[in-house]
């Protein structure tokens, strides 16, 4: 399996995270629907920093007593997508995940 990590000695905002040279990047979106509730983002976006990835883009909306939030990525490994997936839909109260995967950024070496 593949291994993610940031430094230790390295700013969030300084450093990437790095990857299995072998590993396929991909493009990702992940859609979650779930009951909202105080903390939902903070535990949706909680499989993606264990792993060291940073979103792109996180827009969510509340309708009622439903939110969706959406993440996406621009380069995520591949074997971390139905990870992720699975995770997200670990979260009490989520309904549905949907989690796409889009062109590949770049290919195993």
């Amino acid at each position: 399996m593949s291994a993610t990590h940031l430094p230790s000695d390295c700013a969030p905002s300084d450093c990437a995270p790095s990857y299995d040279a072998g590993e396929p990047l991909v493009e990702a979106r992940f859609t979650v629907t779930a009951e909202a509730f105080p903390g939902l983002l903070s535990r949706v976006l909680e499989p993606f920093a264990k792993r060291g990835l940073i979103p792109d883009t996180l827009r969510a909306a509340r309708d009622g007593a439903v939110m969706r939030a959406e993440v996406a990525l621009h380069a995520m490994p591949l074997g971390m997508v139905h990870l992720v997936a699975g995770n997200l839909g670990q979260i009490v109260g989520v309904r549905r995940v949907e989690a796409m995967e889009g062109r590949v950024v770049r290919l195993a070496a």
